[in-house]
């Protein structure tokens, strides 16, 4: 997409959302209702999202009842949770009633439980069933990620019975690109791409076209993992099974689609200690207190910090130009360490990273550092020997440079392993314990050498 379709499509949604704004308080349904026809239901949802809780209210009674279902698919959690709040269960079992069973689950799962169990008793017994079998595994899986609208085959049948069947069902779920093939037991044998039995003779059988690759993906598999294997194998859909091997539905690659944006969502808004899940219109009384926790350990790690200065009081009244140059020694380490540690987040995130190159990684990783901390530490000495006339104070810069950006490697290369040992996400943690790490040792060092050499 170029710079100049994103700005378009940046400017038609600004002036759609003030088009909408200006008719809701002029009390004009009409035009909201006009507007929102036209637009998709993926549209929509970004519209709400975009609007103050008052008006999503407003604008949501004025969608059609046949598209609230997809809007509520492609709404955020807590944005969905908030609109379903004000709908009754037989509404709900209504707008979800044409749904796949994937966006079906996804809207149910955010019912509580006596509302949940109200909608599974209203829809019929056909939907009932395929949405239980998705609501039944956790929705970070591949089970939760499944649609149940899998074609399946047997492989003993003629590629023309096949052709008659299709023809006799008249249409097939979107993004099918295989068949998938069963035995009596519904055991997943394997695939029938589309394409093989449109270019083969009619008289053959399903099982001698038919691929046996890639293999089924179990139900239980973590959803990342699932991305990871559509990304590889460049799939447009795939089997799931249970732990019997029986076939249960299958994936396509817009649920995957969503898990990456879902990684990618939730890996910016772990910098902040904040949740992607989070309406950024969320009540105040909800926001706030998420926001104090992680003030609070910041905070924590701010007075350890600064408890580091308070040691060397002495040598900064004593020498003033210490306390100017400080704030370079922690931030080069600060960006080295960030460098390191992003490197790291994305390696463990792709299995890239175990015990068999850990050692290698973290030589490269302290090579870098050193090399850096060399080339910066000449350039940072020359100019503070230059501005404070001070030689000395240059080397100890330099050096302190020097020492923070090695320690700096270490550390974005070794928090990342030790927080997911203990459980604790990479990304929402790693960048807290190792802006400690870079100040503590900056300080440190800068400030140590200077008591011992300068004073």
């Amino acid at each position: 997409m170029t710079q100049a379709s994103q700005n378009t499509g940046q400017e038609t949604a600004e002036i759609l959302r003030g088009i909408l704004q200006d008719a809701l308080s002029e009390g004009d349904l009409v035009t909201v209702g006009r507007h929102l026809a036209d637009r998709h239901p993926a549209e929509i949802a970004d519209l709400i999202e975009s609007l103050p809780p008052h008006q999503r209210l407003q604008v949501w009674q004025l969608i059609s009842p046949e598209q609230q279902g997809a809007v509520l698919a492609h709404a955020q959690d807590a944005v969905r949770a908030g609109l379903l709040e004000h709908m009754g269960a037989d509404r709900v079992a209504d707008v979800t009633r044409g749904l796949a069973s994937d966006d079906a689950a996804d809207i149910l799962q955010d019912l509580p439980e006596s509302v949940l169990d109200s909608v599974l008793r209203l829809m019929d017994e056909q939907n009932r069933i395929r949405v239980s079998s998705v609501l039944y595994y956790p929705e970070d899986t591949a089970g939760g990620l499944m649609n149940t609208d899998a074609i399946t085959v047997r492989s003993d049948v003629d590629l023309d019975v096949v052709i008659r069947y299709l023809r006799w069902r008249a249409e097939i779920p979107e993004k099918t690109d295989n068949l998938m093939v069963v035995d009596r037991n519904h055991r997943y044998q394997g695939l029938l791409p589309i394409t093989a039995l449109l270019t083969n003779d009619p008289d053959r059988k399903v099982e001698n076209v038919m691929v046996r690759e890639p293999e089924a993906i179990p139900a239980d598999l973590p959803a990342a993992e699932v991305a990871k294997r559509f990304e590889q194998r460049d799939l447009v859909s795939a089997p799931v099974v249970d732990q019997n091997g029986r076939l249960i539905g299958r994936i396509t690659v817009d649920d995957v689609v969503d898990v990456i944006r879902d990684q990618g969502d939730h890996s910016l808004m772990s910098l902040a200690g904040l949740d992607e899940g989070d309406d950024m219109f969320a009540p105040i009384a909800v926001s706030a207190p998420r926001r104090a926790v992680w003030l609070g350990v910041n905070l924590i790690t701010a007075f350890l910090a600064a408890w580091v200065i308070g040691r060397f009081e002495a040598t900064l009244q004593e020498i003033v130009a210490l306390a100017i140059l400080m704030p370079i020694v922690a931030g080069m380490g600060g960006v080295a360490g960030s460098q390191t540690l992003t490197i790291m987040i994305r390696g463990l995130a792709l299995d890239r990273v175990g015990q068999d190159n850990l050692g290698s990684l973290l030589k490269k990783e302290i090579a870098v550092g050193v090399c850096n901390g060399l080339l910066w530490a000449v350039v940072v000495g020359m100019v503070t020997a230059a501005w404070f006339s001070d030689v000395g104070l240059g080397l100890i810069l330099g050096l302190a440079l020097l020492t923070n950006l090695a320690a700096a490697a270490v550390a974005g290369t070794l928090i990342p392993l030790g927080l997911k040992k203990l459980g604790i996400d990479p990304a929402l943690a790693g960048g807290l314990f190792l802006t400690t790490v870079t100040d503590v040792i900056g300080f440190s060092a800068f400030l140590g050498l200077a008591a011992v050499f300068l004073t």
